[in-house]
Parts: C-alpha cells; structure tokens; sequence
C-alpha cells in the first residue's frame, strides 16, 4: 500500500473504494442528504476526512449500516478486498414479518391455465 495507515481519506471516496455506492457521485450526493454520521457527528461534506478507528453511521436502503474504518485503501478493489477495509458494527436485520401479505407467484397465467380453469369450473367463458 503506498499510504500510510494514518492517512486520512474523503468520506465519498472511502464510500466508494467499499462499495457502498457504484459511482463517486452518488456517495457525495448521499453524503449531501446529511444523514451521515462519524464518531456521532452529522456531517453533511463529502471531503470529510476519515481516519482508522472512526465509526461511520448511515442509512442505506433500509438497514442502518455501522461501520468502523479499519484501513482507508488506495484503490476501489474486488469485494473481499473492500470488506478487509472496514469492521461491520451494524445491528443484525429484522426478522421478516410473516403476519404481512405476500405477493402470489406465479403472475399471470397463460392462455392454456385459463383454459383449464374454465373448463374445470364449468364456465364458458
């Protein structure tokens, strides 16, 4: 690595080397939202510097995302290579709730289904 582990990183660019976001852009757009925390403090600029040890929280989709800075990367590498940069702090996701209703599968059915439906019905059409 051609940083030293002091260095600090922004905030959006550091977001982007963990695939937290596909583009640059849209980290700093995210960051704009002011739903960012670090160590705590809201912070609303994507060139915040980050060092190891900070604890950044934010709302992605819809988990709370807690994570710990452990390195700040020099490059936007493959998946294990982005994980190996932060400590995953955030709460485990909710169970799914059963009581919900759930979408049936299946879609549409096809002519010959409701073909066989009329005729099991006894219906026409």
């Amino acid at each position: 690595m051609a940083e030293a582990p002091a260095d600090p990183i922004r905030l959006d660019k550091w977001l982007w080397h963990i695939r937290a976001f596909k583009s640059r852009s849209l980290a700093a757009k995210a960051v704009t939202t002011g739903r960012f925390r670090v160590n705590g403090q809201p912070v609303a600029k994507p060139a915040h510097a980050l060092r190891p040890g900070d604890v950044l929280t934010f709302a992605l989709g819809s988990r709370v995302r807690v994570l710990r800075l452990i390195a700040p990367g020099t490059r936007r590498g493959p998946a294990p290579e982005a994980q190996a940069l932060y400590e995953d702090l955030s709460p485990p996701p909710p169970a799914p709730d059963l009581s919900r209703p759930r979408p049936s599968p299946g879609g549409r059915p096809t002519g010959r289904a409701r073909r066989a439906f009329d005729a099991s019905s006894g219906g026409t059409g």
